[in-house]
């Protein structure tokens, strides 16, 4: 195990923020990427097993930092890959994040539907576009 921990740091240098940034091959997720017996492994999954012990199953790692090719254990969180998801900054996660419809109403367990697929919709917002809808049909129909 010497071996293994004495190849990686050779492929480590210090980066901004107190990361550890990969210097090796990094792919083009940008995650780097670090041979143990000739299998390809995540090199931040590596510096967190070395560091910290087994990821335990079906959790994956985050990185703290939002640098997906910093190996820092220090900036290594184990989580559920729903919480690494609604940490990033992909459209679902900044949905996941918001606290209020466009319109300005609260998310709430009043006037807040939650579909079968998660996603959340303003009652308030669904009741006055189904009022416009309404005046729109009886408006056609005079």
């Amino acid at each position: 195990m010497r071996e293994v921990t004495d190849r990686f740091l050779d492929k480590v240098a210090p980066g901004p923020l107190g990361c550890w940034d990969w210097t090796a091959h990094v792919k083009p997720n940008g995650y780097g990427q670090f041979k143990i017996a000739g299998r390809p492994q995540y090199a931040h999954r590596v510096a967190y097993e070395l560091t910290r012990g087994r990821i335990p199953r079906g959790l994956v790692i985050d990185h703290l930092c939002r640098r997906r090719h910093c190996v820092n254990p220090d900036h290594l969180e184990v989580v559920s890959h729903r919480t690494n998801i609604r940490r990033g900054i992909s459209p679902a996660a900044r949905r996941a994040r918001q606290t209020h419809c466009t319109r300005g109403h609260r998310f709430n367990g009043a006037n807040t539907y939650v579909a079968p697929n998660g996603t959340r919709h303003c009652r308030p917002c669904a009741a006055w576009r189904a009022r416009a809808r309404r005046q729109e049909v009886s408006c056609a129909a005079t």
